[in-house]
């Protein structure tokens, strides 16, 4: 058990900086009211976000930019009632829409839609169905979108039991209504239509791309979960904890019972962290913890301070009248006392748990609001998971491996890979506002050092003051050596350019490293073709790009790193964009490029058919003022490259992860629907090709 668990050292590496936000400023709610048994209203109540408005039933068509959809209402055929009329509808604004440049009424902040029922079942029921509405702001329109709803309806004892009829799951929209539900659909299939489906696209990336983080996440949280029992602040505690529990032979099934409840509140105490995290964080704390310079510099302070204590500088702990007031609650007994056991061993645990736990809320700031509690409830289930277990079958605690010098071993591992984790941190903050204190080449030397050194005390040639005497090398930690120097092995080619595709994630761009042999071959033979006249490939740039002195394109590519500057190449030169939506920080782009954009067939259509363009979302760089914008997005004054292109991002897109990959014609309109973070080679060829030939149609 325990050389297993030694081996989930490595699993604490896995990254985690991707997540996804999607615009959702319409919520629906649901009730009914029923004074007479006879008949019921359902109400429909609609919940619009500031600025954005809901359209009416009554929608005209023919407007020159087509016209949006009408609200309907479609209810699944019962034998239990029957309708009564159509859906009423409030008063609505009507005035011009600017999206359509019509007239048009819609409803704004709130509105009630009523349909009443006749009830024709004596027992109670329910009513089913769907409704489909779009929702739009003064710059912007969401694509349609259905919502399910059901109602519980009381029956009415009086009634009559109805003949039988078809109970087929049918619309009862009159044939009219479906003629004008299809013929607005039809009208809109213009500019409307290309918005649609614009932000059609990007929702359908970002909620694949959102399941797939939180159910990644959890199961990195409960790997970290597992990896802190054998730390040293813990393990010792897993038999002392539950002898404790144990100790009442009167009653095993009260000394269980209160085992179980403190399994319970380890998972509580956590899982309640991470609700106060998501509330007083939540998703708009994104941009801040992922890329400003305070924050990353802190948690790379908070990772070297944990690293030294680790590697036995000094010991962490928290104030004893903490611990020790926690621990006299737990001197009670019964089930509150096994609350506060459990508690106590969280702020005894603190020193070791402390740095995982906290990575884990600092990746989980960075997403939506359910991150963090799916995080801590990941990592408290694994941790909690033994002391359940022991505490059920007592006999498998002499099966257990005696404390000793390996779990110091396990701390002091655990110091070098603090250290070699922090640096990630500072690197982050250092490209997002180019001090080059740590470019490529320096932070492959730290890593280099640091798992050098880590391997040398893996055999037994380091060693700290307080560690154990060394007589022999067991097998595992043999191995676990042989996989630390086989990484610093295949880590020292990236001094001189090597890409380091498996590393792509952790590492700066190879476009941060200042000695590049690869790059200075092709400067050289560049330099001989331009003298020669042999094979020398023309410039794909129509003037010099901005911001080029600190930006740059992975693979030697050429580009542009301004919006409207490669809009206006693409037109002179009659090609397609390649739109990169990307960030300093975002380690799903490195992989992208690494793995991806390094493939010579993706190259060679980017090289030579497409504008290439990358716009990253969180450079600090501010602009000269008259070049700041203000936002319709949100109304506020951007300053920097990144908020400029962020809001770009999100009022064309309505998506705001990274990568987010965009094929648009000369006229900005989307080629094909985008593409987010995937590894397939070919499917992004094809995404590329789809464009290109989608590009020719039009031409």
């Amino acid at each position: 058990m325990k050389n297993i668990l030694i081996g989930l050292l490595a699993m604490i590496l896995l990254p985690l900086f991707s997540f996804t936000q999607i615009l959702d400023p319409v919520k629906w709610t649901f009730k009914v009211e029923q004074t007479n048994p006879g008949e019921a209203t359902l109400l429909l109540i609609a919940k619009a976000g500031p600025g954005w408005h809901v359209y009416s039933q009554d929608v005209p068509q023919g407007g020159p930019n087509g016209a949006p959809i009408p609200t309907t209402f479609t209810f699944t055929k019962s034998l239990h009632y029957d309708l009564i009329g159509k859906v009423q509808e409030p008063k609505a604004i009507e005035e011009n829409d600017p999206n359509f440049d019509m007239i048009l009424k819609f409803f704004a902040d709130k509105a009630v839609f009523k349909q009443k029922i006749k009830v024709l079942s004596q027992k109670n029921f329910t009513v089913k169905g769907v409704l489909n509405f779009m929702c739009c702001d003064d710059k912007q329109c969401l694509p349609p979108n259905d919502v399910e709803f059901v109602f519980s309806v009381k029956g009415n004892p009086g009634a009559v039991a109805p003949i039988a009829k078809s109970d087929t799951v049918t619309s009862t929209a009159t044939v009219k209504d479906s003629l004008k539900i299809a013929a607005s659909a039809k009208a809109s299939a213009d500019s409307t239509a290309k918005r649609i489906e614009q932000t059609k696209f990007g929702k359908t990336d970002a909620d694949k791309a959102a399941d797939q983080s939180l159910l990644w996440f959890f199961i990195i949280s409960f790997l970290a979960g597992l990896f802190a029992i054998v730390t040293p602040c813990v393990f010792p505690m897993i038999p002392m904890t539950v002898t404790f529990f144990m100790h009442d032979t009167t009653s095993k099934r009260k000394a269980r019972m209160e085992a179980i409840v403190y399994g319970l509140s380890i998972i509580i105490i956590y899982v309640v962290l991470g609700v106060v995290v998501a509330v007083t964080l939540g998703a708009n704390f994104n941009n801040f913890i992922s890329t400003h310079w305070i924050p990353n510099v802190f948690f790379f302070l908070i990772f070297m301070v944990f690293a030294a204590s680790f590697l036995g500088m000094f010991e962490i702990t928290l104030p004893s009248w903490i611990v020790n007031k926690a621990d006299k609650q737990a001197d009670k007994g019964g089930y509150g006392g096994a609350f506060f056991m459990a508690f106590t061993l969280v702020l005894v645990s603190f020193s070791c748990t402390g740095p995982i736990v906290g990575a884990i809320l600092v990746k989980a700031a960075g997403g939506d609001i359910l991150m963090p509690i799916i995080g801590m409830l990941g990592f408290s289930l694994a941790f909690a998971l033994p002391f359940g277990l022991f505490a059920f079958f007592p006999s498998l605690l002499s099966g257990l491996p005696k404390s000793g010098g390996w779990l110091n071993s396990v701390k002091v591992v655990l110091g070098f890979l603090e250290l070699a984790l922090g640096l990630k941190f500072l690197s982050i903050a250092d490209q997002t506002y180019h001090w080059h204190i740590l470019d490529r080449e320096v932070y492959l030397a730290f890593w280099i050092v640091i798992f050098f050194l880590m391997g040398m005390y893996l055999i037994g040639k380091l060693k700290f003051n307080h560690d154990s005497e060394l007589p022999f090398i067991s097998v595992p930690r043999i191995i676990l050596a042989i996989v630390v120097f086989s990484f610093v092995v295949y880590m020292i080619p990236g001094m001189w350019g090597a890409p380091l595709k498996a590393l792509s994630g952790y590492l700066p761009p190879a476009t941060y490293q200042d000695f590049d042999i690869n790059a200075i071959v092709k400067t050289e033979v560049n330099s001989v073709n331009a003298g020669g006249g042999v094979n020398q490939a023309p410039s794909a740039l129509c003037e010099k790009p901005k911001y080029a002195d600190f930006l740059k394109l992975p693979h030697g590519l050429e580009g542009y790193f301004d919006f409207k500057q490669a809009l206006a190449c693409a037109k002179q030169q009659n090609k397609p964009v390649f739109i990169d939506f990307t960030g300093h920080g975002c380690v799903n782009c490195r992989e992208m490029e690494a793995n991806v954009w390094s493939d010579p067939n993706v190259l060679k259509i980017l090289r030579e058919n497409y504008i290439v363009t990358a716009l990253y979302v969180d450079d600090k760089t501010e602009l000269p003022q008259q070049e700041w914008i203000t936002s319709k997005y949100d109304n506020k004054v951007k300053k920097t490259i990144g908020k400029i292109f962020a809001d770009l991002q999100i009022a064309r897109f309505n998506v705001n992860s990274q990568p987010y990959y965009v094929l648009l014609d000369t006229s900005g309109n989307l080629l094909t629907a985008p593409r987010a973070y995937n590894l397939d080679i070919d499917a992004f060829a094809k995404f590329l090709n789809t464009g290109l030939d989608n590009f020719k149609k039009q031409h």
